[in-house]
């Protein structure tokens, strides 16, 4: 169980490393954030969630975790580039509000979402906009370093420059001659002394809306620039943990190493992790393909994909069975098998006070428990905890039906151990909320009685019935098969 046992995969060299932080017994972890123009996808949260659980785990290993999770509220681009408009100020003009009134609305939709999964709130939570004296600050500093240069007002990095010395694609295994040899004509492309040269501050044209003033020009940060700027002021030049999503690996994180190794003369994070994708009935998840979903459609029910509504526990429990580095897929079928493996895991946990004790235990229990350890040193492999966790369960149901003996110093010391990985690493709490058997079976006779209304073409009753659920919180969704199901709304 000791800490030094604990291994994670680095992204940046591509192999597992036994974790050894900068600062004995301290943690610096940086998560990147949500970009708040929308509501939170599906796909985010289990980024989100996946770094939860990380940090769950080094707290419940002893560290002093210092968890930094931006806000992205300016400066990201639709072409996650250089060029295009910015993702908050165009969602403003089709909605007529206020770039920060966009902001407003879906950080908070952002938090609500998370609280809903039971995500710890991060020790600190900067925004970019928040932030811009720090950005124009470290933008002078790669100037001056020489890896940086103005020109019409913006200012880019010079990735050539860079390259002379460091070596920029390291992390995403690129090469500098492909990727000029990819590089295609953009607008603004003449401002650049490289296609790969990156913004670090961008001129604001006069019907740009979110614009500030800088050295150079009135204009707005680099979105790249934006944690860098961010983690360095919160964790160091150098810190332990930098999270994201696959898809930021190239090329915002790659840009982030360029920007703090030109700045400090050092890599500035130890240990790089990506977490991978969901997919959604074995294809892509995306808007334009018609094949995505939100969380709140999933724990309501209102969506095509699923006959059911799933709760939000039930939902982090699902994501637990495959290892954060792997692809997800939600399906009904998988999604109905995590919902009994979720009740079983808890019914077990009810089952333990109240199984037939011994002065001897039939297992050696230090052993399960140490599963559950070994498991989550293995670079935090979830799935393999769950599937420790079940052999538990396995145990205590034996012990339950007379086929073997715990004493009553291990059932406390094994009913410990599960609630704290199952509720205090993976965040898995048990469902306590009115849908209980009894609220089950008198919500079914309501259902047959609407059913039986709307055979009868009695819509007046009908819809009295499904009206008045609804003020009372509850909401009923008619399913392809004709029959109906329930979730609180």
């Amino acid at each position: 169980m000791a800490n030094n046992q604990l291994e994670i995969y680095n992204s940046n060299t591509g192999e597992k490393e036994k974790f050894i932080p900068i600062e004995s017994g301290f943690v610096g972890m940086y998560v990147c954030g949500p970009t708040v123009y929308n509501y939170v996808h599906l796909g985010n949260c289990r980024t989100f969630i996946s770094f939860d659980v990380v940090y769950r785990y080094l707290l419940l290993l002893g560290y002093k975790v210092r968890l930094v999770r931006n806000i992205t509220d300016v400066g990201h681009l639709e072409s996650d580039a250089d060029t295009g408009e910015d993702k908050i100020t165009k969602k403003a003009k089709l909605e007529k509000l206020e770039p920060m009134e966009i902001v407003q609305k879906f950080t908070i939709d952002f938090h609500e979402v998370m609280k809903q999964f039971n995500n710890l709130p991060p020790s600190i939570e900067p925004t970019a906009t928040g932030h811009l004296i720090e950005q124009i600050d470290l933008i002078s500093k790669i100037i001056s370093n020489g890896y940086a240069y103005e020109s019409k007002g913006s200012v880019y990095f010079d990735v050539s420059k860079y390259n002379e010395t460091y070596d920029y694609g390291g992390l995403s295994g690129r090469k500098i001659d492909e990727l000029m040899s990819n590089t295609r004509d953009l607008d603004g492309q003449d401002e650049k002394r490289n296609p790969l040269d990156f913004a670090l501050w961008k001129k604001a044209s006069p019907e740009h809306l979110m614009k500030w003033s800088s050295p150079w020009s009135i204009g707005f940060p680099g979105w790249h620039l934006e944690c860098s700027a961010m983690s360095s002021k919160y964790l160091g030049e150098t810190f332990d943990i930098h999270g994201g999503g696959m898809d930021l690996k190239f090329p915002h994180h790659e840009c982030e190493i360029a920007q703090g190794t030109s700045a400090h003369d050092k890599n500035p994070v130890k240990y790089w992790m990506h977490a991978n994708m969901l997919t959604l009935n074995g294809k892509k998840m995306s808007k334009s393909l018609d094949n995505s979903i939100l969380p709140n459609e999933l724990f309501s029910g209102n969506n095509k994909h699923f006959s059911k509504a799933y709760h939000p526990m039930v939902v982090r429990f699902f994501m637990m069975q495959a290892h954060y580095r792997s692809t997800l897929d939600f399906t009904e079928e998988a999604l109905n098998a995590a919902e009994k493996g979720y009740k079983k895991l808890f019914e077990s946990l009810n089952t333990i006070d109240n199984v037939q004790l011994s002065e001897n235990s039939s297992e050696n229990i230090d052993e399960i428990i140490q599963s559950f350890y070994a498991a989550m040193n293995d670079d935090f492999n979830a799935p393999i905890l769950v599937a420790n966790i079940f052999n538990a369960v396995r145990f205590i149901n034996l012990v339950k039906d007379g086929k073997a003996n715990i004493s009553s110093s291990d059932r406390d010391k094994l009913k410990k151990a599960i609630i704290s990985f199952t509720s205090d690493v993976l965040g898995i709490l048990p469902i306590l909320d009115s849908k209980s058997d009894k609220v089950d079976d008198l919500m079914n006779v309501i259902i047959d009685l609407r059913t039986e209304a709307r055979n009868n073409k009695d819509w007046k009753t009908a819809d009295r019935i499904r009206d008045g659920l609804k003020n009372a919180g509850i909401q009923i969704k008619d399913n392809k098969d004709g029959k109906a199901s329930w979730s609180n709304s």
